[in-house]
């Protein structure tokens, strides 16, 4: 499976949303440089209050851009950095992918998948009603997260638009993404 980055953003604080940029760095272990969530320990406010030694599992964070579309179509005016997202992609199916699966971004860098991101009332404080429009109910009734995964860095690199996306997934059987 392949596909292509269509935006790149960071923030150096802790904004919700990020602004769009020409290209990020990411940086082995830690995430996208000058990015607030930048570090090998927890970054998120939440995370850093009930334990900050816990090991930063969301150093980047990725939408399809498939999902700006479908909200697009829901009457949100929504467009890429804006729920906080550092690399947008088009064509990967981020949110069907297994726990550890490998996602080859440009020329070199790689970054590990580990996780959904559980979406938060911060999305309603940006545009009342956008939480719900990123949670759904699978065929079983099971709750559907679609604000995008999180991953690590495993080897730096430039990411910028136009960059291929190349997915590897980990050895062994398929492992569902639970929010991290």
């Amino acid at each position: 499976m392949s596909g292509l980055v269509t935006s790149v953003s960071r923030s150096a604080g802790h904004t919700f949303s990020k602004p769009v940029c020409d290209g990020v760095r990411l940086l082995a272990g830690l995430g996208v440089e000058g990015d607030a969530h930048l570090g090998e320990t927890v970054k998120h406010r939440s995370r850093v209050a009930r334990d900050p030694s816990r090991p930063n599992l969301r150093q980047v964070h990725l939408i399809h851009a498939e999902l700006h579309d479908e909200l697009v179509r829901a009457g949100f005016a929504v467009s890429a950095g804006q729920m906080g997202e550092n690399i947008t992609t088009r064509g990967v199916d981020l949110l069907g992918l297994s726990a550890g699966a490998l996602l080859r971004i440009g020329g070199q860098a790689v970054v590990r998948v580990t996780g959904l991101r559980n979406p938060c009332v911060q999305l309603d404080d940006f545009m009342p009603g956008l939480m719900a429009a990123v949670l759904d109910r699978d065929e079983h009734g099971h709750v559907v997260r679609k604000a995008g995964v999180m991953g690590v860095v495993v080897t730096g690199g430039e990411v910028r638009p136009g960059d291929e996306v190349l997915v590897e997934p980990p050895q062994g059987p398929h492992v569902p993404l639970t929010p991290v």
